[in-house]
């Protein structure tokens, strides 16, 4: 059978709940909506390192921070790694990427990839860059070639909510069809102290101080503009789709779609990235792969992460998956063959470029989620994401949560020995 073509699909700043097939009702994504709707939905999709330029390297690499060495934005993976682009390249695809890259810049050293955005365009606002890094890339897609390809397709929306934080928005004079605040809006008043340092941060990812004195109306309004960016993108996404129906080449590529990261969206008060609940670490995480996998399955429980897009990919390809790689091939998934075999996956937090010692681990089995902070009271979260899905009640600490605690405190102190994390 002849190797497939690859269409991956990047979206900015999109959390798992920022899409209408995920149940959210309070935003219209009819194209991401169709793509789920022909392939697989991973519910349960986590970033391996919530913030741009490390996540990013995480799935172009299949490692974690601590291991490709991009703990934040500005910084470049381990070159002696092996990338997305140079396996799928080497291995005699035709490799080409439109849009973002973000290790460190943008354009037009892309390894393994033909750059294929102009200078010209602008990939720091989705509104204004989004269109064209679709039009690089619907015309990529459509040169004659005898090998297959691998197109990447960065977005930047739904990331554009950025400069609407930094605008200072005003309070809106009507609240008339502006989204509700979640029921977790609420800060916990026993929040970790880590977390409330990283509130006050005045730089990297310094959105945070912006809202803090938001009033409802205004975390409303702002709810609103992060759904009407990410239908902006949803718009791309059905363009490309399309034009790959067009070309004939649908059913001979699989399509995979994900976000670099999450967005706060006013849970607990949060907006943007740099934190682990689940809002800003949760991802959309589709595969469609047609012959393979079935239309319309979702995948609740199996937890997934970032570091498991290029393994996949490379899985379904038929090229062989270096040793270097932490993520799994979701491929047994995919087909219908078997379970994962996995018990947890693992996300790394970074959140301030000018102490490095502060960091995280988030590890999240079936049921619940773990946090370990570096520093400060309260360094722990335990949640019982069945019984909590909003992550209202910390159970760390707890009487009830005792060896629940432990089992996790003593997977996470495994995974970092074997994977010789400092952070232990």
């Amino acid at each position: 059978m002849a190797a497939p073509n690859v269409l991956f699909i990047l979206t900015d700043q999109q959390s798992s709940r920022a899409l209408s097939c995920a149940g959210n009702p309070h935003l219209s994504t009819p194209n991401t909506d169709a793509l789920a709707a022909s392939g697989m939905r991973f519910a349960t999709a986590y970033s391996a390192a919530p913030v741009c330029g490390p996540s990013r390297a995480c799935l172009t690499t299949g490692c974690l921070p601590h291991q490709h060495g991009v703990i934040f934005n500005g910084m470049t993976p381990d070159p002696a790694l092996p990338s997305m682009g140079e396996l799928f390249r080497d291995a005699g695809y035709d490799t080409g990427w439109s849009g973002r890259w973000h290790l460190p810049a943008h354009r037009p050293d892309i390894r393994g990839f033909e750059c294929l955005h102009d200078e010209s365009v602008n990939l720091g606002r989705g509104v204004e860059g989004d269109a064209d890094v679709v039009d690089a890339a619907v015309a990529f897609m459509q040169r004659p070639r005898e090998q297959p390809f691998f197109l990447g397709v960065s977005l930047c929306n739904p990331h554009d909510i950025c400069h609407w934080i930094f605008a200072d928005p005003d309070e809106p004079e009507s609240t008339d069809g502006l989204p509700p605040l979640p029921d977790n809006f609420e800060i916990d008043p026993d929040e970790p102290e880590f977390i409330t340092e990283c509130r006050h941060r005045q730089h990297y990812g310094n959105e945070g101080p912006v809202s803090h004195n938001w009033t409802a109306s205004q975390w409303r309004s702002y709810l609103g503009a992060y759904y009407g960016f990410t239908e902006l993108v949803d718009v791309q996404v059905g363009r490309l789709l399309q034009a790959l129906e067009a070309a004939g080449l649908g059913e001979d590529t699989v399509v995979l779609y994900t976000s670099d990261h999450g967005e706060g969206m006013a849970a607990h008060r949060w907006v943007v990235k740099l934190m682990i609940y689940e809002e800003p670490v949760t991802v959309p995480f589709i595969v469609r792969w047609p012959g393979h996998t079935a239309a319309g399955l979702v995948e609740e429980t199996t937890p997934v992460s970032g570091l498991d897009v290029l393994p996949t990919l490379l899985d379904c390809a038929g090229i062989e998956v270096p040793d270097s790689v932490t993520g799994l091939s979701l491929r047994s998934l995919l087909d219908g063959a078997g379970q994962l075999g996995r018990e947890f996956v693992v996300t790394e937090l970074y959140p301030d470029t000018e102490k490095p010692e502060m960091q995280a681990r988030m590890l999240r089995t079936r049921r619940h989620k773990y946090v370990k902070f570096s520093s400060g009271r309260n360094p722990e979260l335990l949640f019982d994401l069945e019984m909590d899905p909003g992550e209202t009640r910390n159970l760390a600490g707890t009487d009830e949560a005792a060896a629940e605690l432990a089992r996790h405190r003593q997977l996470l102190q495994r995974w970092c020995e074997e994977r010789e994390d400092p952070f232990r």
